[in-house]
Parts: structure tokens; sequence; C-alpha cells
């Protein structure tokens, strides 16, 4: 369990890392576009940056999000549950959104390997599609991880099984 939470907390903040350059780039390039718009000569493909980058961001923040229980929730029914119904909820919402992100990867890299055997490009900048879908997946599989850690330490209980 030690080994899987050590690969987890690795593998997200190598993401958060990459999302945090990319959002730099989101910043830079909204800064370029308003300083280039007041002389009249807009960054071109400013829209597909924004949208293919915001989608890295999103997608590499969420495994450290989870970990880190960032992400909103209403527990006030949940709170009067007892400790054991409460991780047993746990264990199954964490199961669950393990198979769903699981497959919406799988789904994600079935279609990038769509994207790349078509070779689509964006239509103003000519940027290849299956790269920052891969990205999005990559995403989804890491916050599975997060998601499975969850579970695992659900089931296991004591001192590594308790849920913020």
């Amino acid at each position: 369990m030690q080994t899987l939470n050590r690969i987890n907390e690795f593998l997200n903040r190598l993401l958060l890392w990459i999302g945090g350059l990319f959002l730099v780039g989101m910043i830079l390039i909204t800064c370029a576009n308003i300083f280039f718009r007041i002389v009249w000569v807009p960054v071109r493909g400013t829209f597909e940056l924004m949208g293919f980058f915001g989608a890295v961001v999103a997608a590499f923040s969420l495994g450290y999000t989870q970990k880190k229980r960032g992400h909103i929730a209403v527990d006030v029914l949940i709170n009067t549950f007892s400790a054991r119904t409460r991780r047993a909820l746990s264990a199954v919402n964490s199961l669950v959104c393990l198979l769903f992100f699981g497959a919406a990867a799988w789904q994600l890299i079935v279609k990038a390997n769509t994207l790349m055997a078509t070779g689509e490009v964006t239509e103003t900048l000519r940027i290849i599609y299956y790269p920052f879908t891969y990205a999005v997946a990559l995403g989804c599989l890491v916050l599975s991880l997060s998601l499975l850690t969850d579970f695992l330490q659900c089931l296991w209980g004591g001192k590594e099984g308790k849920q913020p």
C-alpha cells in the first residue's frame, strides 16, 4: 500500500506541475492576445490553444484534487451515519467513480487512436488533436489511481483507511 501511495503521490505532483505550466501558458497567451488586440493584430488560434490548454489543466489537476479532498462534497446526511457506514459509503463511492473514470479514460484512448489514424487537425493553427486527447485520458487514469487507493484504504480501515 505504501508503494501505491508513493506512486500516486509522484504522478499527481508531476501532473500538477505540468498542468501549472499549461496554466501559465494560458495566462501568457491571454495577456499577449489582449496586448496585441490593442494594436489590431490578435494572436491567431487563441481559442484553440485555450481550449487545449484548459483541458490539460483540468484533467491534470483531477487526481491531486481527489487526493487532497478538494472536490465539492455535501456531507450533511453522511455525517449522521456511523463511522463504519461512512467508510462503506466512501468505498462504494470510490469504486463507482473508479469505474466511471476508468471507462472515460478507455474511451478517450479509443478516440485518440481514431484521431491519430485520421490525422485530424484544428482549423486555424493545424494542431493535431490526439496528443491532447491522450493527455486528458492520462489525467483520468491518474484520477482512477487516486480513487483506487481511496477504495483500498476504505476496505482496509484502520489508520490508513480513515477518510478525512
